[in-house]
């Protein structure tokens, strides 16, 4: 969940990245978004330099200008990256990021879910489990899929602060439940 200070950094590219006649698309704003991430991600003393209050804002602006040039990032991202550099938020770029590519899913109608596996899921297979999920929620999903090394086997979604348990260790714990009540109500 981002929090509230991306969410505000968030809300208005997405604003204008999904205004009609932008000059950039949602996820190319997103890979954009990625490969400043990446840049900054592979030197640590870049990292420094765009978030240490000791640099002058106009010296960061310049550096990352200079940094991105060559890359075609779009005039809107360069914009949006300068007012992060202004407002000192740049240790808060990916979670920024998270949070656009939360907004602009609900903008656009889709669920975002979690998928933790016991182990890795093809594509057939993680196109089944976003299907039913679909199914289930009536909505579009857009799935993150992960392996959890502490399921036994089979996957469990969370969906906002709804859960679907489709694990082994969920269908155990289902059965143990289903046993105790019978138990419990032939006494």
């Amino acid at each position: 969940m981002a929090s509230a200070i991306a969410s505000r950094y968030a809300r208005p590219l997405a604003d204008i990245v999904m205004e009609p006649g932008s000059s950039i698309q949602p996820p190319d704003a997103i890979e954009q978004l990625k490969t400043i991430e990446a840049l900054v991600a592979s030197s640590s003393d870049l990292r420094h330099a765009l978030s240490t209050p000791a640099v002058r804002p106009a010296h960061k602006r310049a550096v990352a200008d200079r940094l991105i040039a060559d890359l075609g990032i779009s005039r809107i991202i360069r914009n949006f990256l300068f007012v992060i550099i202004d407002h000192r938020r740049m240790a808060l770029l990916t979670e920024i990021r998270e949070a656009f590519e939360a907004e602009v899913d609900e903008r656009l109608g889709f669920l975002r879910a979690e998928v933790a596996s016991a182990q890795p899921l093809d594509d057939k297979e993680s196109a089944a489990i976003e299907n039913e999920l679909s199914r289930l929620t009536g909505k579009q999903i857009r799935a993150r899929f992960h392996v959890d090394p502490n399921l036994i086997g089979g996957v469990v979604a969370r969906i906002g602060s709804t859960v679907y348990d489709g694990s082994i260790r969920g269908q155990l714990d289902n059965m143990r439940r289903r046993l105790s009540y019978q138990a419990a109500s032939a006494s």
